[in-house]
């Protein structure tokens, strides 16, 4: 069964045949509701085998450098049986009705389309051995395929794909569900490394991102915004950003409130960016007052002090009963722990190129989530959907930043007011301090440890943002994170307060805190039982067992988990004596449907200079690692990105205002902070899943519990900047 059935059984794969542009063979599917299942969808190619036979492999999701661009088409080409080194690779434009999901997030590429895309190759490969097969008069049985051409091995007959292509064109397509998939010990491209598809361009510095995007005509175009989210121009002079030289026009901006399109703001326009970003420094615009001006961070955090100490306004999950289980105790441990509010950072700010012209738009856009900013794009013009073309254009790190489309909007709004094509960039100050934050959050963790030293209870009265039983967006917390059913004694307890900065998807969306809290405190918990918390976190697993129901993204298996504990625990030679000021540390965490492990060796020396010596990870992500090179530098990415927002940054606000700009003030990782990080993957009898996110949550605590290890210092509220000084 693929993912999208898995997740969606009223859909189904449908196969469709046509002959290429040229002539040959264009191969297509679409995962389509069982309703209009007919093929009557229009369809657009996956697979083109040309007459010279030349293999074009598209790939529908947006490439963020995930590597999904070189991992999705190896699927196809593995099951096509060609020769991956002929293959070239098309990035599709936006059109869910061809190519169903594009959405670079939740690392859910790799799980959705694990299946159906190998399907597609594989339906390839058996119309072009029935085209063979026909053309030579034998049974299509007695056919094979080599890399790129048909064998009939019994009179030595070879025919090559291309001269294959256009015969097989007018062949129905098989019933997906006949489809013999490879067996994956004869795989040749699947699981072997390959290099990403644009890396000759990224390292020659070819154009390839969004904000290299040329149009004839093209104006550049900067847009200022209010520093209080959502605030309107009250007043503003355009005179002086019109007098600079090269600069066309400069407009005012009307806006909405929908914090995630069109925001107030002024506009301007000119002959290049900086006579445009020259032309914004002229203005003196005057901001309208704004109801969310006096939230600050010291705000946040005295009402979310306030707050833990009352009653919490909800419970998400009570399991037996913590008071009784904390009375009977032999020690009962309490700790509270925040983190804070953190920018997506990414290298390449956001931008876009838009060209309005009678009544449509053309769009070349860096966006992990295409559709969702199509209808925000017609909403804005008062146009169709159908009137808008979306160009996916490679993106210069998105982190979930991109699936927020803000910027889309900004520019096919300016373009039409304008008359001309626009590309809009912001500037790294823009970026910074116009992002949808990961929200910060205040935990409130007390546990109860009988005689033999296991956790017989655990209580947390998470105090986040929201309103009502609405969090905010990424702001709420799932009822069954770990711990949870592997205590008897389990409670969740809820408070919320207002928030009028908008919040969204960071890389691991809410993991990526919860990850820190729970495996720090669970640490802390090792502590207190005098245990070693490789094995405290053993005793906790239990035996291996599904917590959850099978098929479920919050089934949690504890087997899975115990497997790359053990494994990082072995590769990192945990239990050995270390210096005196080194300590290694340890952390596990579940999310996006994989499983992580992290060790962590530092060392503290007494000014409190850190040192990360070397990192190592175990990782299960089922049965099939699709391209090892790229899968290592996920993990290595998302532990990097971990480190960095670890160690150093934080968003904060002040009159309503996000205080930090620049990378000055709220670093990436530096690259003599970088450690070694040595990755072991352990293969699974489970579905391939995907690897853009699940490394990162198990990192911060692994950190923090080794510089606890190196110095007995608990570390409790991130960044950890100067606490160690």
């Amino acid at each position: 069964m693929d993912g999208e059935t898995l997740r969606d059984p009223t859909r189904r794969l449908v196969l469709q045949t046509g002959a290429a542009l040229g002539g040959g063979l264009m191969l297509s599917f679409s995962l389509t509701p069982a309703s209009q299942a007919s093929g009557a969808s229009p369809l657009s190619a996956y697979v083109r085998i040309a007459p010279d036979g030349g293999v074009t492999i598209v790939s529908k999701v947006p490439e963020v450098g995930q590597g999904i661009k070189t991992s999705l088409p190896m699927l196809i080409a593995e099951e096509l049986d060609v020769d991956w080194s002929a293959v070239t690779v098309e990035q599709a434009i936006a059109d869910t009705k061809v190519f169903g999901r594009q959405v670079a997030g939740g690392s859910m590429a790799t799980t959705l389309e694990y299946d159906g895309l190998r399907r597609v190759g594989a339906a390839g490969r058996a119309m072009l051995i029935a085209a063979a097969a026909t053309r030579w008069g034998v049974p299509a049985e007695a056919c094979s395929t080599e890399p790129g051409a048909v064998l009939h091995t019994p009179s030595g007959r070879r025919l090559a794909y291309g001269a294959l292509a256009e015969a097989a064109a007018a062949l129905t397509p098989p019933d997906p569900k006949t489809l013999v998939l490879k067996d994956p010990k004869t795989f040749r491209i699947i699981g072997q490394r390959h290099p990403g598809r644009d890396l000759d361009r990224i390292t020659t510095g070819q154009p390839l991102y969004g904000i290299d995007t040329r149009l004839p005509g093209m104006l550049y175009a900067t847009f200022a915004k209010a520093p209080t989210f959502g605030a309107r121009v009250a007043s503003v002079d355009l005179a002086p950003a019109r007098a600079v030289a090269g600069v066309r026009d400069a407009f005012v901006v009307e806006g909405g409130t929908n914090l995630q399109s069109l925001m107030p703001g002024v506009a301007v326009l000119a002959d290049s960016w900086w006579a445009a970003r020259k032309g914004r420094s002229a203005l003196d615009i005057k901001w309208a007052d704004h109801p969310t001006a006096g939230q600050s961070s010291a705000g946040f955090a005295a009402r979310a002090a306030e707050l833990a100490k009352a009653p919490p306004h909800r419970t998400l999950r009570a399991d037996g009963d913590t008071e009784a289980a904390f009375k009977g105790a032999a020690k009962v441990v309490s700790a509270a722990y925040s983190y804070p509010f953190i920018a997506h950072a990414s290298l390449e700010p956001q931008n876009c190129t838009a060209s309005f012209k009678d009544g449509k738009v053309e769009i070349w856009a860096p966006t992990q989530n295409p559709e969702s900013g199509r209808k925000l794009v017609a909403a804005a013009l008062g146009i169709t959907e159908a009137d808008i073309t979306i160009h996916l254009i490679r993106i210069g790190g998105g982190f979930g930043r991109r699936l927020m489309n803000d910027y889309m909007v900004e520019a096919a709004v300016i373009s039409k007011k304008a008359g001309a094509p626009v590309k809009l960039v912001w500037t790294r100050e823009d970026d910074t301090q116009h992002d949808f934050y990961r929200p910060g959050g205040w935990h409130n963790f007390t546990a109860g440890l009988d005689a033999k030293g296991d956790l017989v209870g655990w209580r947390d009265h998470f105090v986040t943002f929201g309103e009502g039983e609405q969090f905010a967006t990424a702001a709420g917390m799932n009822a069954t994170q770990f711990p949870c059913r592997a205590v008897a004694n389990y409670r969740l307890d809820v408070s919320v307060m207002p928030l009028g900065v908008p919040t969204g998807f960071l890389r691991a969306p809410a993991n990526n805190a919860f990850g820190f809290v729970i495996q720090s405190f669970i640490d802390e918990l090792a502590v207190a039982s005098r245990q070693d918390p490789v094995a405290f976190r053993r005793k906790l697993l239990g035996e291996p067992r599904l917590l959850g129901e099978a098929g479920q993204g919050d089934a949690f298996h504890t087997g899975r988990m115990r497997g790359v504990l053990d494994l990082v625990a072995e590769e990192s030679g945990w239990g050995r004596k270390t210096a005196k000021g080194t300590g290694l540390g340890i952390s596990c965490h579940y999310s996006h449907l994989g499983y992580v492990a992290v060790v962590m060796e530092v060392s503290v020396a007494k000014g409190g200079e850190l040192k990360i010596k070397k990192v190592w990870a175990a990782v299960d992500v089922g049965s099939q690692i699709v391209n090892p090179g790229g899968a290592e530098q996920q993990v290595q990415g998302s532990i990097l990105d971990a480190i960095g927002s670890t160690l150093h940054q934080a968003i904060t606000f002040e009159g309503g205002a996000t205080v930090q700009g620049n990378y000055a003030d709220h670093p990436l990782l530096r690259m003599t902070e970088a450690p070694p990080i040595e990755v072991h993957f352990k293969l699974s009898d489970n579905r391939p899943t995907g690897l853009g996110e699940p490394a990162y949550p198990p990192a911060p605590a692994a950190l923090c519990n080794a510089i606890f290890a190196a110095t007995g210092k608990r570390i409790r509220s991130l960044p950890i900047g100067d606490q160690l000084t």
